[in-house]
């Protein structure tokens, strides 16, 4: 990846970022902390990495993704706007009476998910489910699985896991977006995951920890799992809750919020600040 296109990815991540705020704001509800801490992972996988595409979302060889922090739908539903899968007016109608884009991932109502979800810990066992059919089926398409660090808490994930590593499945890539807050308080102080890489590596899966906001990083990770042929690969993506707006940055409280109206002019200002200056 050069620099041009490493600029154009953060450009995307940016308006992605944006899309949250805004569908967040006009909610009234929902998840921003999360959603901003994974938008660099949603816009390298939706505009890098996948084989997708948003005039037939339902293509047989499409590559499928999971979003198993299903509370983070506002990531997910900004970057599937940014991709064309349908209007970024949308997400201003986020989670009212008869929208399509509802609280948690819903299959049924709109076009690019793949799973519904929001029960935590049961999207990786969905997303092991479609590698296995994959390779049942000699199909050549991906699974991808977003889970938060607090999410892997449930015990249902280290199940899915052990399934997985048993049958080598090595079209699944799982990524945790390791952002270090739940809605609880620090994962260290609320469940204590560490050493998350090495229990992925118990449960036979190959495992790298990067920069989780970083596309260099980004790009090497999901390289190497595309070139894994014996095993699942774990991605353990270090991430700062609530990046790109400051005063979110780091801040349990944002977890499960939405900013009143002044906290979203700032945030808006300051995302568009920063889009401004990348695309100067």
């Amino acid at each position: 990846m050069n620099a041009q296109e490493c600029k154009e990815l953060q450009i995307t991540a940016a308006k992605v970022r944006l899309g949250i705020i805004e569908g967040v704001f006009h909610a009234k509800s929902g998840h921003p902390g999360g959603s901003l801490s994974s938008a660099d992972i949603f816009t390298y996988l939706y505009f890098k990495e996948m084989n997708i595409d948003p005039q037939d979302p339902e293509k047989a060889d499409r590559d499928r993704f999971v979003l198993s922090k299903g509370h983070c739908a506002p990531g997910l539903y900004s970057t599937l706007a940014q991709r064309g899968y349908f209007a970024e007016s949308e997400l201003q109608k986020l989670r009212h009476i008869g929208a399509m884009l509802q609280g948690h991932p819903d299959m049924k109502g709109t076009p690019g998910v793949d799973m519904s979800s929001g029960s935590l810990g049961q999207g990786i066992s969905a997303a092991v489910g479609m590698a296995l059919a994959g390779k049942l089926d000699e199909k050549n398409y991906r699974v991808y699985a977003l889970l938060g660090d607090g999410e892997i808490e449930e015990g249902q994930v280290w199940e899915a896991a052990m399934f997985a590593g048993h049958h080598a499945l090595s079209n699944l890539c799982v990524i945790v977006d390791s952002n270090g807050l739940q809605i609880d308080g620090p994962v260290a102080e609320v469940g204590g995951p560490e050493p998350i890489d090495k229990k992925f590596e118990a449960f036979g899966f190959e495992v790298m920890t990067i920069d989780g906001n970083n596309f260099d990083d980004l790009e090497e990770a999901f390289a190497a799992a595309r070139a894994c042929k014996e095993k699942p690969f774990a991605i353990i993506a270090k991430t700062t809750k609530g990046k790109g707006v400051s005063y979110m940055e780091n801040q349990v409280g944002w977890h499960g919020k939405a900013p009143n109206a002044d906290e979203y002019e700032a945030a808006k200002k300051e995302l568009t600040e920063s889009l401004k200056v990348l695309q100067a």
